[in-house]
């Protein structure tokens, strides 16, 4: 058995033995091997100057990183925690997802920010946030969230090699799932949707932590006559227009699930896409199931405010009505 964890430590670790460009970075990844463990044996056997700790800066670790990258080197930095990264967004935005605009394409910026992000772990404030909208609104940057322990080895080892800045979003309650798979291979590329499980009566798109969530609650919907298409989007910045719109033309119901805010949030984005490109095989509205309006709860209240599987039922229940939807919130979102 194979850990999300794992998968991401041996993705490193080749990308390490292949490229001596690859430089991993940041709070406690170096004799530690991070807080979570990802890169666990990596000092030890590639050496401090290509695994090494910094201050406690995120602002300087990803300053430094831009700058390592415009010399040549492919640096993969650690967040830590997602609220952690937040004094390093002036860093991301302004410069990280900009360079190679300003420059004009003669400069381009080869570097991973790996961000552990969302909730499942009854982390204390500062310590869980769903922070993913933030960079998927800022044009240059590409931001991926693996949900399965194969994606989480091919799209780590796939961020590294882009030419392009990548924040590569770890969803901190899966990196003990597990997968019995032998040897991790390379999966779908960068924009490529997967169809976890098919089905033909309403279509739900997930991605990250809350595709075990949909996949529980089509197992759950199977039992009330619901034969559910279940979509993990896998990289949300380049989004796999085609796959979710074929499947909500197939089934002609849409609910999207994100543990985030549901105001301003991925959610919301891609329920204006499903809108604007199957309008005409729409049945009924398209549902976001998402986290509450509101700052990460207390560890004790996480269970409350992140979509769960009756929500998601509810959510099923209010598309099979014939009367105009009403605007309770199923999560953030009307």
């Amino acid at each position: 058995m194979t850990t999300m964890a794992q998968a991401l430590n041996t993705a490193l670790r080749e990308a390490m033995d292949e490229d001596e460009r690859v430089l991993v970075f940041g709070e406690d990844v170096g004799a530690l091997g991070g807080v979570f463990r990802i890169t666990d044996g990596l000092s030890a056997k590639f050496g401090d100057d290509r695994c090494f700790d910094t201050p406690l800066a995120e602002a300087g670790i990803v300053g430094f990183a831009v700058g390592m990258a415009m010399g040549g080197f492919r640096p993969v930095v650690e967040m830590q925690f997602d609220a952690f990264a937040y004094p390093a967004f002036e860093q991301i935005a302004s410069h990280v997802a900009k360079m190679r605009n300003r420059t004009r394409g003669r400069v381009r910026l080869p570097l991973v920010i790996r961000i552990p992000y969302a909730g499942g772990i009854g982390g204390v404030e500062h310590h869980c946030d769903s922070s993913e909208a933030y960079y998927a609104h800022t044009p240059g940057l590409k931001v991926v969230t693996p949900a399965t322990v194969e994606d989480a080895y091919s799209l780590l080892r796939e961020a590294i090699e882009d030419p392009d800045p990548v924040v590569f979003m770890e969803p901190k309650k899966l990196y003990w799932s597990k997968s019995d798979i032998e040897h991790l291979e390379r999966t779908e590329p960068f924009g490529r949707a997967a169809v976890r499980r098919p089905g033909r009566d309403a279509t739900v798109v997930a991605y990250g932590p809350s595709v075990p969530v949909a996949l529980e609650a089509a197992d759950a919907a199977a039992a009330e006559g619901w034969d559910l298409e279940v979509i993990d989007l896998r990289t949300i910045v380049p989004f796999d227009d085609a796959t979710v719109a074929a499947s909500v033309r197939k089934t002609g119901r849409c609910v999207v699930i994100s543990e985030a805010a549901g105001f301003a949030g991925v959610g919301a984005e891609i329920a204006a896409r499903v809108q604007e490109r199957c309008f005409h095989s729409l049945e009924a509205p398209v549902l976001r199931v998402t986290g509450f309006d509101i700052p990460y709860p207390p560890p004790m209240l996480e269970h409350h405010h992140l979509p769960g599987v009756d929500r998601i039922l509810d959510a099923l229940d209010r598309l099979q009505r014939d009367d105009e939807p009403d605007t309770r919130y199923l999560g953030g979102a009307a």
